[in-house]
């Protein structure tokens, strides 16, 4: 286990160099500058060119890269241009909003999607029907869309949810619930389509294997057919997909935090971009590749533990 856990790191770690690399670049790329955005159009010619230098603009772009590399391989990860923090406290003060999203999402999507998909799998016509209608519906509907409709629906109409915000888990749990319940919703329903689907066609793959109809004929119950054996069997499928659905949250937040104007890593981005905030960009980059990283590596120890040959690749 722990030489697959070092491997797997090894593979992953150069993406810790590469997509910084390339969304500087790109972010070097959009129109702008920062110092305009901060000093506004009524400032001087001499108070804009003393702020560049200040703020260390006038340097060549590889200068600038390098420099942010050599303190970012010492966990500093720089200052924020606009905001004059810490990059990493800006980043850290809004990561728990970003993940209570992410995390949330992606589980409700893969109980939802398993139950749902295990539910076609055994029970052929109309349920399978059900679930690729739910599928379509799921992908085909926009998540800010959907979060509009939630809003209207049990926001302002059953005034069940808060339309806005967000309220900490350390402050009141059950005010974070609810705060995070139709953002968490809107960005579930499209896993929840992906994760039912896959399911249904693994286990219906794997009941009609020869093994299954052994089990059968030897009078093995069928709760511990379909739960130790066959879903266990399907489930490698349905745990890729699910760790792509999380990565692909994480993108999704940027609109869901816009929608429900919560305070997370996602409206963020959004304000560093227009700002042209170099350093405040590769940070998050910086976040959301180690989480990607990170769940790359939970998926891979799922596999060891559900097929121990896996170990051994």
């Amino acid at each position: 286990m722990t030489s697959l856990i070092g491997r797997r790191l090894a593979l992953s770690l150069p993406l810790l160099l590469i997509v910084p690399t390339v969304t500087f670049l790109l972010a070097a790329l959009i129109p702008g500058d920062i110092a305009r955005t901060i000093l506004g159009a009524d400032a001087t010619q001499a108070q804009y060119e003393q702020l560049r230098q200040s703020l260390g603009l006038n340097e060549p772009l590889i200068t600038r890269y390098l420099a942010w590399l050599g303190s970012a391989l010492h966990g500093n990860l720089g200052t924020s241009l606009f905001w004059q923090q810490p990059v990493t406290s800006l980043l850290d003060s809004r990561l728990q909003v970003t993940l209570s999203l992410v995390v949330g999402s992606t589980a409700v999507a893969a109980v939802a999607g398993v139950v749902l998909g295990v539910m076609a799998a055994l029970r052929a016509g109309a349920p399978g029907k059900i679930v690729d209608a739910i599928a379509l519906t799921g992908l085909a509907v926009p998540n800010f869309f959907l979060g509009l409709l939630l809003i209207t629906w049990f926001a302002v109409t059953l005034r069940l949810f808060p339309a806005t915000g967000y309220v900490p888990v350390s402050l009141s749990p059950a005010g974070w619930l609810a705060s995070i319940a139709l953002p968490v919703i809107t960005l579930a329903v499209p896993g929840i389509a992906v994760i039912a689907k896959q399911t249904r066609d693994a286990m219906r793959e794997a009941l009609d294997r020869p093994f299954i109809r052994t089990l059968r004929a030897a009078g093995v119950p069928g709760r511990s057919i379909i739960g130790k054996h066959a879903l266990r069997n399907a489930a490698i499928p349905v745990v890729t997909v699910t760790g792509l659905i999380f990565i692909g949250s994480l993108s999704g937040t940027v609109l869901v935090e816009m929608v429900f104007a919560l305070p997370g890593l996602g409206g963020l981005v959004v304000q560093a971009t227009t700002q042209h905030d170099l350093p405040l960009i590769q940070g998050v980059a910086v976040y959301f590749t180690v989480a990607v990283i990170g769940v790359n590596l939970l998926v891979d120890l799922t596999y060891s533990w559900l097929d121990p040959r896996v170990r051994g690749s």
